[in-house]
């Protein structure tokens, strides 16, 4: 009798280890949105050009970067997330044409970013904090992640916008 409570303890304690250990594994759609959002705010990362597919915790990053230094740097940024188990990198290195930089002064990009960002009413809760050359920086709150980075990739494709960082919150690690 005690040799059967005890093997009925065993199994009900590795059950429990089992089901700690999926939990703690981060859903793809997850690691894939923090990725991306990583990847949009990292520097010398053109976010808008990595396209970020998750699948068990395998992270494939493919498109197309300027420079090798930026494909490294890609890797490294999504490699820091936690649950992510690997990292496949089929980023294409492909030097851009020489192209003019549109230069919009900081105030027009700035009410650029916040008609964009007020355009969408899932984003009320997200503001302009600043634009430094081009920079912005978005602040306040968001219900999700995902809604963290619609925020982001909008604001990053405003003209002039050479980056965004985030300051975002959500209630979502």
């Amino acid at each position: 009798m005690q040799k059967t409570f005890l093997a009925l303890g065993l199994c009900a304690a590795l059950a429990l280890i089992g089901a700690t250990t999926a939990a703690a594994d981060s859903s793809d759609s997850w690691i894939t949105t923090k990725a991306k959002l990583t990847l949009l705010t990292t520097e010398g990362v053109s976010g808008t050009k990595v396209n970020v597919d998750t699948v068990d915790g395998k992270v494939t990053l493919h498109g197309k970067v300027p420079t090798a230094a930026e494909k490294a740097k890609a890797e490294s940024a999504v490699r820091g997330i936690d649950g992510v188990k690997e990292v496949k990198n089929l980023l294409q290195v492909v030097p851009e044409e020489r192209k003019d930089t549109v230069n919009a002064s900081d105030d027009t990009i700035k009410k650029s970013v916040e008609n964009t960002l007020k355009s969408d009413k899932t984003l009320d809760d997200v503001k302009v904090a600043s634009v430094n050359q081009g920079v912005v920086l978005l602040s306040g709150k968001a219900p999700t992640l995902e809604t963290a980075l619609k925020a982001v990739e909008k604001a990053s494709t405003t003209p002039g916008v050479r980056r965004v960082s985030s300051e975002i919150e959500t209630g979502e690690k």
